[in-house]
């Protein structure tokens, strides 16, 4: 379906209960989006959906109003322990904005109960929150509903309180298809009910999804919406009130331009993503020092407690930098994002698309800049081509700062502060040599001096892309680096600690040292993006229709 133009909640052929239209009237929605009025009236019907529509069109109300209306519906209405529709969705983030787009519907209709399941927290307080109160809808990652089906021994049996279930909703369709959450999402779906509806919700349509779609869904109706103003030939991913720049410069200049662009736009609300968990650490601490008057938070996925306080914080602010990983380039809705900046360039093109459609959301307007080295302007032709994403040319500013020697000193003042920048430049190249462009990307043509300088380094790391390499242009600095203390007294002591033991260790074997290798963290709560194997669309297909992909196919 192309091209469908929004219109009225009161012009859709099947009327919306008040207390829905009254929600909507207070949230300030006078009229539907496109993908709206294409998705509702066929999932309120008896037809499962994949609809495919730009970041930022408003996909959230496309499944939570045909959720409430079918709900509404129910010959039977729904006891305090049954589940009535489960929302799936990759990140605690978007899980904690869709629980509370739905608790807006849901303050209308007392009748029901909605439970948000997510990591970060105790699993028992969900299973004592679940008994306590129900959740005739649930809001979930894929890790946790799992946890909860299994914990029957403490006196949860989520597997029949799912047996009247009438809706699933696949929220970021083709990120759930990763590899990642493979044996999550074929265990949760072992448990649900063949006769239900389903919807796939995503930006872009992966080929994976498209199999599911053959496969798993009854009666589909695939729907493929368009901006407004955009030629049906058109397939460009990315909205149409984005401006989308790019800006080449060399490693040793990019954090200066990036702290020159914030100081200018100190007011603004913006994100920063940066490729590895450990970049975030380093260049999140080094912008909380150099950057003053700005609240700067950031966020990854190695992080367990304080992610969803983070989170939520970060999205009541008026203005700040929240500096993080791909964890948050997926669905999230962070009001009034005016710039996305992207200081490292992600893993993969679509990815790219991802982050850029956190600004510019539902017809508003937003601004993304990538940063870019010489060696990789090849890119923003890649991304013209291959995600139809054009992109104008920024300058780098000239006569900026030089804050690397502050930088340097910060390192060489606080061991935590050099331990950072030493992780995150490892964990950088390590995560550039598994880039999937790697024709542009490519490992061999780094500088790693002019690299190391733009991470402030005090001397280079010993790590296996290193080895044999010699950087003329690159001047280790002359301080004994293991005699650089950590500022926390309480570390430093237990550092003396592990030195003593180490030395005593080395004399008594010879004089060897272990080598540990690092492993990047590139932000996300699974393992790394890959191709879902027949067995996870297979065990979809049997789950929700009774077909397998083979009688499919």
């Amino acid at each position: 379906m192309e091209a469908v133009t929004e219109g009225r909640w009161e012009a859709l052929p099947v009327a919306l209960s008040p207390g829905v239209l009254r929600a909507l009237r207070g949230l300030g929605f006078a009229s539907m989006t496109p993908v709206q009025s294409a998705t509702i009236p066929l999932f309120m019907s008896n037809k499962d959906v994949a609809a495919e529509a730009v970041t930022g069109s408003g996909k959230t109300l496309a499944f939570v109003i045909p959720i409430l209306e079918i709900l509404l519906r129910r010959e039977q209405k729904l006891k305090k322990m049954q589940v009535g529709a489960i929302i799936i969705t990759p990140t605690r983030e978007l899980a904690i904005q869709i629980d509370e787009v739905l608790s807006h519907f849901t303050k209308h209709f007392p009748m029901f109960s909605q439970i948000l399941l997510i990591g970060g927290r105790n699993p028992m307080e969900d299973v004592e929150k679940f008994k306590e109160h129900g959740g005739n809808i649930i809001v979930a990652t894929p890790g946790r509903l799992e946890d909860l089906f299994r914990r029957k021994a403490d006196g949860l049996d989520l597997a029949s309180c799912v047996k009247s279930l009438d809706v699933l909703v696949l929220d970021e369709a083709d990120r759930l298809l990763d590899m990642g959450f493979e044996s999550s999402l074929n265990a949760i779906l072992d448990f649900l009910p063949k006769q239900r509806r389903t919807g796939l919700f995503s930006a872009t349509q992966t080929q994976e999804v498209e199999n599911l779609v053959r496969a798993g869904l009854r009666n589909p109706v695939r729907i493929s919406v368009k901006e407004k103003g955009v030629a049906a030939s058109n397939t460009q991913k990315t909205p149409t009130r984005l401006e989308n720049y790019y800006m080449i410069c060399k490693a040793d200049e990019k954090f200066n331009q990036l702290v020159h662009f914030l100081r200018q736009h100190k007011q603004e609300k913006h994100l920063v993503f940066f490729s590895t968990c450990a970049c975030v650490e380093y260049y999140g601490k080094a912008l909380e020092s150099l950057i003053k008057q700005a609240k700067i938070m950031c966020i990854h996925g190695k992080m367990k407690h304080k992610r969803n306080k983070i989170f939520t914080e970060f999205r009541k602010l008026p203005g700040g930098i929240l500096v993080c990983t791909d964890v948050m380039a997926r669905g999230i809705d962070i009001p009034e994002v005016h710039w996305v900046l992207q200081y490292d360039p992600p893993s993969s093109a679509s990815a790219f698309v991802h982050r850029c459609g956190r600004t510019a959301r539902i017809g508003n307007a937003g601004s993304a800049l990538v940063f870019l080295l010489p060696m990789e302007e090849s890119y923003v032709d890649f991304l013209s081509i291959n995600q139809k994403c054009p992109m104008q040319e920024m300058k780098p500013q000239k006569n900026v700062l030089d804050l690397l020697p502050k930088l340097k000193s910060m390192a060489l003042a606080d061991r935590a502060v050099f331990e950072k920048g030493m992780k995150a430049f490892v964990s950088y190249i390590q995560a550039y040599a598994k880039h999937e462009c790697n024709l542009i990307f490519r490992i061999k043509d780094l500088d790693f001096a002019s690299l190391a300088k733009g991470f402030a380094l005090l001397k280079m790391p010993k790590m296996p892309e290193l080895r044999g390499k010699c950087f003329p242009d690159f001047t280790p600095v002359t301080v004994d680096t293991d005699s650089i203390p950590f500022k926390d007294k309480n570390r430093e002591k237990q550092r003396q600690k592990q030195l003593e033991q180490q030395r005593k260790e080395r004399q008594e074997s010879g004089g060897k040292k272990k080598f540990i290798k690092n492993k990047p963290c590139r932000g996300h709560d699974a393992a790394p993006l890959g191709v879902t194997s027949r067995r996870a669309l297979a065990s979809f297909a049997s789950a929700g229709s009774g077909r397998h992909l083979a009688a499919a196919a």
